[in-house]
């Protein structure tokens, strides 16, 4: 497959990730696109076409990054022509064309479901994106994601959150400690100030050239995570004034002072209030665990 394309966002490209092939492959599998018995027995085997992927909806686009040479979506389909006219990250309002395809008509009937499949989905992510980080605008805040991605496509989840502007948290287990209640529990440690320190202690000893997170509960334990100086600390469901005294007293704190990261049920309606009050970091499960699709289609024409 021949491309054209302006070069893609600043960042690393998921395409050649092993789990992304896996999951391209699995896709293409799962639809059988070898066995399309409506076109094999409807379309002549020699017929070509055109085909255009259009925006139906404003948004971000993400996931055009499967278009690219080398993805392995783009290798199962060699005879298909394709020009990328966007790149990823890129607003687009409804009726925009992101791409352009041409080649047996056979294979762009092939293809349609699964292309929109991920692009759809990783289209949707980046826009939701992009609301939140829009809403944090002028502020220190910046908009990040957590593990609650669907199964297989993490890195294709967590590649479209930075198409829409935000950060990636952890990866998986082994990328940074993140202490959570159970954590604490299940090490036999108790949940006040005691319990928390020591935790952070151990884990500090242990792998000390590893980034360290604790998520806290309540101002005790904000006060008691301080003393240990890691590298972020969690407010989990506290509610703006708790946030507001929590980051007062980190900012007290004597250095180096940690990354103040909120979490628990973010929701969009209160993320500027949140940014506002001096917090680092907004993590939010809903840009992946609750994805609405941005509406994409992919219009053909016959061309011989």
């Amino acid at each position: 497959m021949r491309v054209t394309a302006r070069s893609v966002v600043g960042m690393q490209s998921p395409k050649d990730h092993p789990s992304i092939r896996d999951l391209v492959r699995l896709a293409l599998d799962e639809d059988s696109v070898r066995n399309d018995v409506t076109s094999r027995h409807l379309v002549p085997s020699a017929r070509t076409g055109t085909a255009a992927v259009v925006a139906r909806a404003e948004g971000v686009v993400a996931g055009l990054v499967l278009l690219e040479t080398g993805s392995p979506l783009t290798a199962a389909f060699p005879e298909v022509d394709v020009e990328l006219l966007l790149d990823d990250g890129s607003s687009v309002a409804c009726g925009d064309v992101v791409a352009r395809l041409r080649g047996p008509a056979r294979d762009l009937l092939a293809l349609e479901r699964t292309l929109l499949n991920f692009l759809q989905r990783a289209s949707g992510i980046a826009t939701a994106t992009a609301r939140y980080v829009e809403a944090t605008r002028g502020t220190r805040a910046r908009i990040q994601e957590t593990r609650k991605t669907c199964p297989g496509w993490r890195i294709l989840d967590k590649y479209a959150v930075r198409c829409g502007g935000g950060l990636n948290h952890r990866q998986h287990l082994g990328d940074m400690v993140l202490i959570k209640e159970n954590h604490i529990q299940l090490a036999g440690l108790s949940r006040d100030r005691i319990g928390v320190a020591e935790a952070i202690s151990r884990v500090q000893d242990a792998a000390p050239d590893v980034p360290v997170e604790i998520e806290v509960e309540d101002l005790e334990q904000l006060d008691a995570a301080l003393t240990k100086s890691p590298d972020v600390i969690m407010l989990d469901e506290f509610d703006d004034s708790m946030v507001r005294e929590a980051v007062q007293r980190r900012d007290g704190a004597g250095p180096p002072p940690p990354l103040i990261e909120v979490s628990g049920s973010i929701r969009l309606d209160r993320v500027r209030t949140l940014a506002c009050l001096g917090v680092d970091r907004i993590s939010v499960g809903a840009l992946t665990h609750s994805v609405e699709a941005l509406d994409m289609a992919l219009d053909m024409e016959v061309s011989s």
